[in-house]
């Protein structure tokens, strides 16, 4: 739970985020990963979202973030791959390398509510994508 501005009770939703690089590219390291949290961090507040949980992989990230039943997702997560893509590419010049025309993220993502499992198992989860 939650208080909003007006001081009611706002029940707050759990998702799980994974985001992809364009064709898989392994891109994503430690300073990269930090600076995309930075502007995920940046962004999120406007759209009334959370980040509880952040990892990454060298061609993926996983996210677990809260937000209102009415915050408008879709829009959040278009919002932020665009902004993201647009600075890391600008930011980081050997992405260019890699990743020929104008995309860093795929298309396609995969959202879940987290519903089925304690927020402490999602948490677990995505701490531990990068053990092997």
């Amino acid at each position: 739970m939650n208080l909003d501005t007006n001081n009611h009770s706002v029940f707050l939703l759990n998702y799980h985020l994974v985001l992809v690089i364009k064709y898989r590219r392994k891109v994503i390291n430690n300073d990269i990963s930090n600076r995309l949290k930075e502007i995920f961090e940046y962004i999120s507040p406007k759209y009334n979202i959370i980040l509880e949980e952040w990892n990454h992989d060298n061609d993926h990230i996983h996210l677990l973030f809260r937000g209102q039943p009415n915050t408008e997702i879709s829009k959040f997560i278009n919002a932020y791959k665009s902004a993201s893509s647009r600075l890391i590419k600008k930011e980081f010049l050997e992405i260019r390398k890699q990743l020929w025309k104008e995309c860093f993220w795929s298309r396609s993502y995969c959202l879940l509510t987290t519903g089925g499992a304690t927020i402490d198992t999602v948490r677990k989860y995505i701490e531990n994508q990068k053990v092997k």
